[in-house]
């Protein structure tokens, strides 16, 4: 298949087209600066995607279109996620208009707001940040995008990715980061909160799974499926890459909008995730 990969150079986005390109599909790899951190084996299209008049055809009339670009999604109430949100609809459409057979996008568990137990599917969402508030108001549009030209529509509800590369805004990078450049002590809240964690490799491949696929579609939660405290999986991530740095416990408070419990139903992954093994 011919896979258009948007934002390909983020540090979500290196890993799936890596994964992609493992599987033997043809990735067009779509980025706003330049990187060498993407795979090799796609072909990098460098460009603004919201100033392209004809994206599908600039991006070489791909079967798939995976969407990941996002500005600032570790600052969750910026008002970039606002403003952007019409540019990416726009671009949305524009690629369903012209010919993309299915439309996936990564969205997130933040568009459910503050919930406690397993997110399914039609869990109701009551996003509490800018960022939650964009995510969730794009899926509907994306839904209803792909509604009207009879296209295939894949939202992909991201969780708690855990990798140990210093490139990136989550905890993980930033302890990495902490760690090379010889600090002691990681400032960190009560870390009581329980959350669910999918190591980076495993979210690569559910992402691939998803989009090579169509027999299952609508939101699917790409997660691991259970809950773990905070504080347990960042010093089993700690011990796990023999870093030498300890974490500061109390020095941030947790913030007011993050649920205590929280976590993916995996019911549909599992589904596509079996089914990719038996094939």
């Amino acid at each position: 298949m011919k896979i258009v990969v948007t934002g390909a150079n983020g540090y979500l986005g290196t890993g799936i087209v890596k994964q992609l390109c493992d599987d033997g599909n043809k990735v067009i790899a779509v980025c706003h600066h330049d990187s060498e951190e993407i795979d090799k084996r796609a072909k990098v299209v460098k460009c603004d995607i919201f100033s392209v008049e004809d994206p599908f055809c600039e991006f070489e009339s791909p079967d798939i279109l995976l969407h990941l670009a996002w500005r600032n999604g570790f600052v969750h109430n910026d008002t970039s996620h606002v403003m952007d949100l019409p540019k990416h609809y726009n671009f949305l459409e524009k690629m369903a208009a012209n010919g993309v057979k299915k439309i996936a996008v990564l969205g997130s568990m933040h568009e459910v707001g503050f919930f406690e137990g397993s997110i399914k599917e039609d869990t109701p969402t009551n996003p509490e940040s800018l960022y939650g508030i964009s995510k969730d108001a794009l899926r509907n549009m994306t839904k209803l995008i792909c509604k009207n030209h009879n296209v295939i529509f894949q939202w992909l509800r991201g969780y708690y990715i855990v990798g140990n590369t210093e490139h990136g805004c989550s905890i993980f990078s930033k302890i990495t980061a902490a760690e090379k450049e010889g600090k002691k002590l990681f400032p960190f809240t009560s870390g009581q909160n329980q959350w669910d964690f999918i190591d980076y490799n495993e979210f690569s491949q559910q992402v691939s799974a998803v989009i090579e696929q169509n027999e299952v579609g609508g939101i699917i939660n790409i997660c691991h499926g259970r809950p773990e405290k905070l504080a347990d999986r960042v010093e089993r991530f700690i011990r796990e890459n023999n870093y030498n740095i300890k974490l500061d416990y109390g020095k941030f408070p947790d913030r007011p909008y993050d649920s205590k419990a929280v976590w993916g139903d995996d019911a549909k992954i599992k589904i596509i995730m079996e089914n990719r093994k038996s094939k």
